[in-house]
């Protein structure tokens, strides 16, 4: 083949891609959310579906797989044909920390999946119950040093709030005692009564106790304060340097899927986080609103194995 021939048949392709992701979608898009109906991640995944679907012409159908922390429903989306019509909520849960727990989890989220665009992250915000006589970072550091294995809740054993506490453990030294829930309701009960008083939680679980006076929200595992809580510090404002946690989400689509079709959901993802009402809903979430590109977000999601492996490995956490 000479040169020139070459030439004619890359432009070709060029132009047959381009008009391929004008043509995507034809029919509605399967959107695989591994996290049960009504969670703050569900919800904010479902803005942004709604939105990308105006400017793409088709609606997404969300499929809700809650099970075995995000792994059930991030697993089916790894064989689910890579046609451009089934794609997957990626987040730190299955994405990351499972990848690190459970050597024989069946998919790899590094090789399985063609990333898309991250598109929200949800700091991780440390409070008190209103019980626990501490009003500041500072205090609170102070009080689980003074008082080893003081427990903080959490939504399950290698979510990012348990993470958060190993995190914040290894950073200022202490020793805590980390205590799971599976059902959200049961942890805030305990959280408002004290019995367990503390969390490193994502602000949707704690701003009703925190609203009502039953908590108090000492800081936030982030590099900016949350809109939601303007008057919170920041943990590096605090005095904590380094402490930096959160629930991200993106989207992600099987391996093999084309890449016009990616870059197509990826342009329609930055969009939609850059729309204000977007913004705004996020906010009230306590979320910052993202965008990336495929290549980004794969960087992304390598950094973060790296990361968390260190963490988990020095806390000396392992699966359930």
């Amino acid at each position: 083949m000479n040169c020139t021939t070459f030439v004619a048949i890359a432009a070709l392709a060029s132009v047959g891609a381009s008009a391929f992701a004008q043509d995507y979608p034809t029919r509605p898009i399967t959107a695989i959310v591994p996290f049960s109906t009504g969670s703050a991640s569900d919800v904010i995944a479902r803005i942004v579906l709604d939105r990308m679907s105006g400017p793409l012409g088709q609606r997404f159908v969300v499929d809700n797989r809650p099970a075995a922390g995000g792994v059930v429903g991030t697993a089916a989306a790894a064989k689910a044909p890579s046609d451009g019509y089934t794609i997957v909520m990626g987040a730190a849960g299955p994405t990351v920390v499972n990848k690190i727990l459970n050597p024989k989890l069946g998919y790899d989220p590094e090789k399985d999946f063609e990333p898309i665009s991250l598109y929200a992250s949800l700091p991780n915000v440390v409070a008190v119950s209103a019980k626990l006589n501490v009003n500041t970072l500072a205090e609170f550091i102070a009080y689980v040093r003074k008082n080893p294995k003081t427990p903080y809740s959490s939504v399950g054993n290698g979510s990012s709030q348990h993470l958060a506490g190993a995190l914040f453990e290894q950073l200022v030294g202490a020793q805590m005692q980390h205590v799971p829930y599976r059902v959200t309701t049961q942890l805030q009960a305990d959280f408002i009564g004290g019995t367990v008083p503390a969390s490193f939680q994502l602000l949707p679980n704690v701003i009703g106790p925190i609203k009502s006076g039953h908590g108090k929200a000492l800081a936030v595992a982030s590099k900016r304060r949350l809109a939601a809580l303007p008057d919170v510090p920041t943990a590096e404002e605090a005095g904590v340097k380094g402490f930096e946690s959160a629930a991200w989400f993106g989207f992600l689509a099987p391996k093999g899927t084309p890449r016009a079709m990616v870059e197509r959901l990826a342009m329609e993802v930055a969009a939609a986080t850059s729309d204000a009402t977007v913004k705004q809903r996020f906010s009230e979430f306590g979320a910052e609103a993202l965008a990336s590109t495929p290549e980004e977000f794969a960087r992304y999601i390598s950094s973060e194995v790296v990361r968390w492996r260190e963490i988990i490995a020095r806390g000396g956490i392992t699966a359930e």
